[in-house]
């Protein structure tokens, strides 16, 4: 039998200088770890779609969407997953939380200090790269 491949979105919200994390909530897999939101993609559905219609149905916001930074692949022991970031800012809207227990604004030196999804700290290194931030 073979596992779960889940194929997902993540957004990497910038703005004042500060990028968005979000905390799992209690209730989903892996709680109260911190990720960049986003969610599984559609058939069917374009990456950057599917991560404009999470955002808005997570936090209630619109985003554009600027670059798009290289998928990460990472197996846990219930299933696989596939991360597609994207570096995006808000264009509209006020963070409601329909999901997340928490969001934060951090700038990008202090990121390194939450307690990370396994399948989000690649991402947070690749984003720190392409930010040219060195990694602590």
């Amino acid at each position: 039998m073979s596992k779960t491949h889940l194929h997902v979105t993540c957004a990497i919200i910038e703005q004042g200088g500060c990028i968005l994390a979000g905390q799992r909530s209690r209730a989903m897999a892996m709680p109260l770890k911190w990720e960049f939101p986003g969610g599984k993609i559609k058939p069917g559905e374009t990456h950057e779609h599917c991560l404009c219609r999470e955002i808005a149905e997570e936090l209630a916001i619109k985003v554009a969407v600027h670059h798009a930074l290289v998928e990460v692949t990472h197996a846990y022991p219930e299933f696989t997953i596939t991360l597609y970031p994207f570096v995006c800012n808000i264009i509209f809207g006020t963070i409601t939380l329909r999901e997340h227990a928490a969001v934060i604004w951090l700038p990008r030196e202090a990121l390194a200090s939450l307690d990370w999804a396994e399948a989000d700290r690649p991402v947070l290194e690749t984003y720190l790269q392409f930010a040219g931030q060195e990694i602590p």
